[in-house]
């Protein structure tokens, strides 16, 4: 028995209300319909229509067996159009959303490839600040978390972390000098970001903690007041770069300034916080393949690992 052809069968009969009508919709003989549910019932044990010469009624045990096969046809056929879309060319609009300096140091410069690997897909960039939670309205959200949680129901994958690091212009260094240590930050100016105007002092993390070194792996240090306070990365990039003082930026931000050599690498065995990056898409049963093919891009582009790859870039750099 082809068990999968006399489910199709027995929905078609309860559909069109008879035998005839499950034939003609299937395109098959009235005798091939008749045979394939005597079968599954056969099958199964049970009665699952009793058949009047007017009309079919499905038994209780019937019913119960209609839901169940309907799901597993309908959960083939999505299946079905899943993989006959994974080699079709993906068409329709995309639309994304994405933090700011993420899409203007990152994505700007990888979508051209992603375009010309799939012309047919139109992209909307929407890019209103930093995000940390995910928006149902978009089909893919690129996100920036701390140390806080994924939120909503989105599945997400990861790209890449990103480390805050400390960078000042050249000329800003020869006019004041390099920081030899994380104290020496005090005698310095920079950049505070606009939501933390009142802190006196910021944290820093070894990078590789050394246990023949008596520095800790972790030292706050207190800063003098800050000349300028912006939440803004891309504001910050510049004002470094204008020669504003020490700042601190995503290493996603700062790696091609730095190996341009229009930004130094201030305390290159510290570092600050830990951006941990996501593609989040809502939890669908099914993706559009253009949704699933750009989330695929993302993490062929940014290796999808728990590691920051820009600042192992800048770490070869200095060691090379």
């Amino acid at each position: 028995m082809d068990q999968l052809r006399c489910l199709r069968v027995f929905s078609q009969v309860v559909t069109q209300g008879s035998f005839a009508g499950a034939a003609r919709t299937l395109d098959l003989a009235p005798a091939v319909v008749t045979r394939c549910v005597a079968e599954l019932e056969a099958h199964l044990g049970a009665r699952l229509l009793n058949r009047t010469t007017r009309r079919l009624a499905l038994t209780e045990v019937g019913a119960t067996y209609l839901v169940g096969a309907r799901e597993v046809l309908a959960q083939l056929d999505a299946n079905d159009a899943l993989a006959g879309a994974a080699v079709r060319e993906p068409t329709g609009s995309l639309r994304v959303l994405c933090p700011p300096a993420f899409a203007v140091h990152q994505l700007a410069p990888v979508l051209p490839a992603f375009s010309a690997r799939y012309p047919r897909i139109a992209m909307e960039l929407s890019l209103p600040g930093p995000l940390d939670t995910a928006d149902s309205a978009f089909d893919v959200s690129v996100l920036s978390l701390g140390s806080q949680s994924l939120q909503g129901e989105f599945v997400a994958r990861p790209l890449a972390w990103s480390t805050f690091i400390l960078c000042a212009s050249p000329d800003y260094v020869q006019r004041c000098g390099m920081p030899q240590r994380p104290e020496d930050l005090a005698q310095h100016t920079g950049v505070a970001p606009a939501v933390a105007g009142q802190r006196k002092e910021i944290t820093l993390y070894r990078r590789v903690p050394d246990v023949a070194l008596t520095e800790p792996a972790m030292v706050s240090v207190p800063v003098s007041s800050a000349s300028f306070a912006t939440h803004h990365i891309d504001m910050t990039l510049a004002l470094a770069l204008a020669g504003a003082g020490v700042v601190g930026l995503p290493s996603f931000v700062a790696e091609r300034a730095i190996r341009r050599g229009h930004l130094l690498h201030v305390l290159p065995d510290w570092r600050g916080t830990v951006l941990r990056l996501f593609a989040a898409v809502p939890a669908r049963q099914h993706l559009p393949a253009r949704t699933r093919f750009f989330v695929d891009f993302l993490m062929e582009q940014f290796g999808g690992l728990d590691r920051d790859p820009w600042l192992a870039r800048l770490t070869s750099d200095q060691q090379d």
